[in-house]
């Protein structure tokens, strides 16, 4: 017997609908390109979404095209995500900080018919275009003003297609599995893999990753998303922050510690969200000026674990909450989120801590395992960690045109390539990646353990761990740190200050120094930048062991 509700599809123009009736005066406000502040409302975004979407109807965009961008956080590139996939196509993120050869390669693999993008990005696709044969048109993000001389083919300004658009334009209707959004892995090993969003999991994502114990997204919040739109979804803000009906904040290309502050203060933002590079900007700028943070309430780390020495400096010297989050492209993002649940009034405020350091909990609509090399399914008691798997509605089930082959296990999971724990409360902490754990005498020793507590030294600014190889116990570990402007601490300050807090065969065996250390196109370390930059280091220990 079938339930007798109606057949509603979870589409993603229904929660811009849903915003615009129902907090339509909520503001939008961005720092565009050409410099001034940006202001509108939800009811304006979704008005200009709809002619947007008329627009590229006539361009001839058509249910399952998909469509390039490559733009900043801004109020056009949200009308370009309702406005693409409110007609049944689909939109691709670019990240602009990848390699030529790699966005050419991703680009070339979608097949990617139309492209849009900010003015800052003109330059790379000038660059590029000749070697991208599937697109037809560019149109840059601007007005007519603003329009440079390039020599893009097929050149389209933005706001004169939009003005083509027609206002009474209504959404076309089709099934929710539709294929609506598209962003590729970081390709750490092999090509970058394509994992492609229906409007059926955003939208269920959307949901999930506004709950009371995740982001817990209301009207009455002013949220900012500082993590783009092309890192995995902006992490759902820009679908759950009009679900809620929160006033958005968006900071176009403007990432110093000093531009986030300007408008956390002036748009008294209340939640924000972003890579901990980002955050060591801001904290940085806090230092310098001895300035508040009066306003900010919460804000959400992920990307790469959070060092507690920064949960500890958000909570501790500017009262505001850190929930500290973990997920990955194929997840949509998010994966679990850690805000204390019921129940925990009988722990010490220790105990609550170590729990702070942890990933969190997954919402409803993730499930979890943890399992060993040989796919035994390991106790939830926090200290077994094995290889972290996954399955829900917003997770992948395959990559694009079926690279990589089959990704799920004979029960559905996805492995996430994370190493962790799950505790008794249901909360996960990663201890590594698969491929970063350092593997020594047959025991695994946590990369990010050891990275968290170097960082809690005073002088320390970043730090990072990688395995060396090693004559005895097969790898070591080394850590490698970039130190505070000033400071010049010594090896044995570093290995001083990390004894009696960890086990002493995790100890690394030699401190290296280094200016800079490699990251991502996505922020996160480079741990294969760094061994290869480390390939024929000799660890003073290996040579005792010989």
């Amino acid at each position: 017997m079938e339930g007798l509700m109606q057949d509603w599809p979870l589409l993603v123009h229904t929660v811009l609908d849903h915003a615009s009736t129902y907090h339509g005066d909520r503001e939008i406000v961005s720092r565009t390109v050409e410099g001034p502040i940006h202001r509108y409302t939800y009811k304006d975004l979704e008005r200009r979404s709809r002619k947007l979407a008329s627009a590229c109807s006539k361009l001839g965009v058509k249910n399952g095209d998909i469509i390039g961008t490559m733009a900043w956080n801004g109020y056009r590139h949200m009308e370009a995500w309702y406005g693409i996939m409110g007609i049944g196509a689909v939109v691709h993120t670019l990240n602009p900080r990848l390699f030529a050869d790699q966005l050419d390669y991703i680009v070339n693999h979608a097949e990617d018919q139309h492209f849009f993008l900010d003015l800052s990005f003109v330059p790379i696709l000038e660059g590029l275009q000749d070697r991208l044969p599937s697109i037809k048109s560019f149109i840059i993000m601007t007005d007519e003003e603003h329009m440079p001389e390039t020599t893009l083919r097929n050149v389209t300004c933005f706001e004169t297609l939009v003005e083509g658009g027609d206002d009474d334009f209504s959404w076309p209707s089709f099934d929710e599995n539709t294929a609506c959004g598209m962003c590729y892995t970081s390709g750490t090993t092999g090509n970058p893999k394509g994992v492609l969003y229906s409007h059926r999991s955003n939208v269920l994502h959307a949901l999930a990753a506004g709950q009371g114990d995740a982001v817990n997204l209301k009207s009455l919040d002013c949220v900012m998303p500082v993590v783009p739109m092309f890192h995995a979804n902006a992490w759902s803000f820009v679908f759950s922050a009009p679900m809620a009906g929160a006033k958005m904040v968006m900071p176009g290309p403007l990432m110093d510690g000093a531009s986030i502050y300007e408008l956390l203060d002036t748009e008294a933002v209340n939640l924000t969200a972003a890579v901990p590079t980002v955050w060591l900007m801001l904290l940085q700028h806090l230092e310098e000026t001895k300035k508040p943070l009066p306003k900010l309430d919460r804000v959400v780390i992920g990307g790469s674990a959070c060092p507690p020495a920064m949960i500890e400096a958000f909570e501790k010297n500017y009262d505001t909450q850190v929930i500290h989050a973990w997920g990955m492209t194929e997840m949509s993002p998010l994966g679990s989120l850690c805000t204390f649940k019921g129940g925990l009034d009988h722990l010490s405020e220790d105990q609550l801590w170590e729990i702070k350091k942890k990933q969190g909990r997954p919402p409803y609509m993730v499930e979890m395992k943890i399992t060993d090399d040989d796919g035994n399914v390991l106790p939830r008691d926090g200290v077994a960690f094995g290889h972290l798997s996954v399955r829900g509605p917003a997770i992948a089930r395959a990559y694009f045109k079926s690279e990589g082959g089959e990704i799920l296990d004979a029960d559905g999971f996805f492995d996430t390539g994370d190493v962790s724990t799950l505790d008794e409360y249901g909360y996960m902490g990663i201890t590594d990646r698969s491929k970063d754990v350092i593997k020594s005498g047959g025991e695994w020793i946590s990369s990010i353990d050891l990275e968290n507590l170097a960082v809690g030294h005073p002088d320390v600014a970043e730090a990072a761990v990688i395995g060396v190889a090693h004559p005895k116990w097969d790898e070591r570990p080394l850590l490698i740190c970039v130190v505070k402007e000033g400071c010049s601490p010594s090896k044995q300050d570093i290995l001083e200050f990390m004894t009696g807090k960890i086990a002493k065969w995790w100890m690394p065996d030699d401190v290296a120094f280094i200016d800079e250390i490699p990251h991502t196109a996505t922020g996160k370390i480079s741990k294969l930048e760094l061994r290869k930059s480390f390939v024929d280091y000799e660890l003073p220990t290996a040579q005792a062991a010989e």
